[in-house]
């Protein structure tokens, strides 16, 4: 048994790639070692800014090829095809051979059994796992034709303590790994892992990602104990930071006591955002002039430290100077300058959607019985924050600085607050906003974003989102159902239409209205996914949906899904489906419905009033509609059905009773499908 070591040693490579690189790498070679047959003991993967390394253990010397019939091209295709899949197995045209299978006639070959040495697979597994590695940004460099997410320098390749030989693009592998001391490189030749591992650590390189994040982690936590700081260590930043160095050493540094005047999000944005430095805050909340650098050696002469406080008192500096000239700008009178930044080409200006978002403001506000001209003054200055110094300075802080502002100059605490609240959420599991003006403004301003770009057919592909409409959708939705609002959709997205094409916006897409209802149920199936909904049952609450009520839509699928293993929906299916089995057969069941005088039998009267007690229920709408109370209805028809079906005969001599049955069956599928569509649900 041997191990195998490989490390790729390029320029810095940026964390999000780095990150990217090593799951892939694993996730690659592993499928390609089991595809090959190739059994091993452990496989780890390390990374560094400048090196992606992968060790595994226990690998055979040989492996056992056992012989199997390959499946090929199907006949007639074109001899090249039939040239390269003979190639790849190694044999020659005359040795495949013709097969009859369901599917058609197609080439096979019989491949023997033998035994090969490790390295031939082994180079072909890593071979086919780089080529396959998707880069999201990548660099060539010099003339050649690779690429990388950063200029790959050398390929470090030991299998069996010897160097495992082979070439990827201009590169040739070695028995090296180098390290950079003193703005120089030198190379060390490396047998095996534990002896890389062990020259690697006496440089002070810390190989193992997880080690060094533990590391800092636990440095950083010990200081904020000793200096009696709160332990709060922003994960997302010590995952970057980790990535960024390979030698961490922890500074504490401080800036200038005068600058905690500043609001905590400007201090926060210039030492997380904009510096890659952990605030420190005290017990009770507040941010400390004291912070956390991470650098990547040992500063005994305190250099690193001084030129960082340096660097965060010049930030703070500026931000200082937008701050105080800022915050006595009239946000009213800044509307007009939003004329001279554009929303997007072909839809106007930000000044045009503030317009629109404060004609919005007077519909949505009618739809969920807000204050209209709370809202209305929300609407109109919600974007004033845009044309200020300390914005255009750090433009994560936007709305965050409008809120400030407006508070500032005394703008009522709602509407300071929507103007903050109305950007969230502003990922997938962000907050939503919880108040009324803030949510209005927030529905109407992601809608207005939506129903534009749709307009001018820049709408997402299923590979890009250039301008994140996806999560905006999933954002506006998550915002109506975790506030437990009905909000009419296609009425809004109708006046949003109009109000576009009064200031000039060509409507470019005739069909917006029904790919944006379209686009938000698809982004509800994403929402129902994650609360691990069934996926029949989440096509089955899409199919019976004719509204634009996506609370009604969550709520009923969310019950359906909770009860579906249990008599309450059991019982529904059941009932369900033994109708529609019988209807499901006839071709030609009139639509008008069953004629009571018909009625033969006391059972059909008996379902017929049923039914029509059900429909009364799922006409009348309360604000809080129970839809467990609708489900136990659709289950308790269970009782009329069975007592139907166990006295009553369908299929009467007389046509006209006959048919009537049928419609009557008709008429309660068509009932328990205004729940959601049964006719979708799996295995029942």
């Amino acid at each position: 048994m041997s191990e195998l070591l490989i490390e790729f040693f390029s320029e810095e490579i940026p964390p999000n790639l780095q990150i990217s690189t090593r799951k892939q790498f694993k996730k690659i070679l592993e499928e390609k070692l089991y595809e090959a047959n190739i059994k091993y003991g452990n496989f780890e993967i390390y990374s560094t800014p400048t090196r992606v390394a992968a060790h595994i253990s226990e690998l055979p010397d040989k492996i056992k090829i056992l012989p199997a019939e390959i499946k090929g091209p199907k006949v007639g295709v074109p001899e090249k095809v039939l040239e390269n899949f003979a190639k790849s197995r190694f044999v020659s045209l005359s040795e495949l051979y013709e097969k009859k299978t369901e599917k058609g006639n197609f080439h096979f070959v019989k491949i023997k059994g033998k035994e090969i040495n490790s390295e031939e697979e082994l180079i072909k597994c890593i071979l086919k796992s780089l080529n396959e590695i998707s880069w999201k940004k990548s660099m060539k460099w010099s003339d050649y034709e690779m690429s990388w997410g950063r200029p790959l320098r050398s390929i470090l390749a030991i299998f069996g303590n010897k160097v495992l030989k082979f070439n990827y693009q201009h590169l040739e592998t070695s028995n090296f790994t180098q390290i950079e001391e003193n703005y120089s490189i030198t190379q060390k030749k490396i047998s095996n892992f534990s002896e890389y591992n062990k020259i690697l650590k006496s440089y002070s390189i810390m190989l193992d990602h997880r080690e060094r994040e533990k590391f800092i982690n636990d440095k950083i936590s010990s200081i904020c104990k000793k200096k009696s700081f709160k332990v709060f260590i922003d994960q997302t930043l010590l995952t970057e930071v980790t990535n960024l160095v390979d030698n961490p050493n922890i500074l504490v540094a401080q800036f200038d006591k005068s600058y905690l005047k500043l609001p905590p999000e400007v201090i926060r944005s210039t030492l997380q955002t904009h510096q890659r430095y952990f605030t420190l805050i005290d017990h009770r909340d507040r941010i400390s002039n004291n912070f956390i650098v991470v650098a990547n050696k040992k500063d005994e002469k305190k250099v690193i430290k001084v030129g960082n406080e340096r660097v965060v008192d010049a930030r703070l500096s500026d931000a200082s100077f937008f701050w105080e000239k800022d915050k006595s700008l009239n946000l009213i009178k800044q509307i007009n300058k939003l004329k001279e930044i554009t929303f997007y080409e072909n839809l106007g200006s930000i000044y045009d959607k503030t317009q629109r978002l404060r004609k919005m403001a007077y519909f949505i506000s009618d739809q969920l019985d807000i204050k209209k001209e709370k809202l209305e003054i929300a609407a109109s200055i919600c974007k004033s924050d845009l044309v200020s110094g300390l914005v255009g300075e750090f433009p994560e802080l936007q709305g965050i600085m409008g809120k400030y502002f407006a508070v500032n100059q005394g703008f009522e605490e709602e509407v300071s607050r929507a103007v903050s609240e109305h950007y969230l959420p502003i990922s997938i599991s962000s907050t939503v906003p919880k108040k009324p003006i803030s949510y209005g403004l927030s529905i109407i301003d992601k809608l207005d974003t939506l129903v534009g770009f749709f307009l001018i057919n820049e709408k997402p592909t299923s590979s890009k989102d250039p301008f994140a409409l996806r999560r905006s959708a999933i954002g506006l939705l998550r915002t109506i159902i975790e506030n437990n609002l009905t909000v009419g959709l296609r009425d809004l997205i109708d006046h949003l239409i109009r109000f576009y094409t009064e200031q000039g916006v060509k409507d470019v897409n005739k069909n917006t209205h029904l790919e944006l209802i379209n686009f938000f149920r698809d982004r509800m199936k994403n929402i129902l996914k994650e609360k691990r909904v069934r996926p029949d049952i989440i096509e089955a609450s899409l199919s019976s949906q004719t509204n634009d009520n996506f609370l009604e839509l969550y709520k009923k699928t969310l019950v359906m899904n909770k009860f579906i293993s249990r008599d309450l929906g059991k019982n529904a299916v059941s009932t369900y489906r033994r109708a529609y089995n019988i209807i499901d057969r006839e071709k030609n069941i009139s639509k008008s419905g069953p004629d009571a005088v018909l009625f033969k039998q006391d059972e059909e009267k008996e379902l017929f009033d049923k039914i029509n007690d059900i429909r009364k229920a799922f006409t009348y709408k309360e604000r809080k509609e129970s839809y467990e109370n609708h489900l136990k209805l659709l289950s308790d028809a269970k009782v009329s059905t069975d007592k139907f079906f166990d006295n009553v005969k369908v299929n009467d001599e007389n046509n006209d009773i006959k048919n009537n049955r049928l419609e009557l069956l008709q008429r309660l599928c068509s009932t328990f499908n205004t729940f959601i569509d049964f006719s979708k649900l799996e295995g029942n």
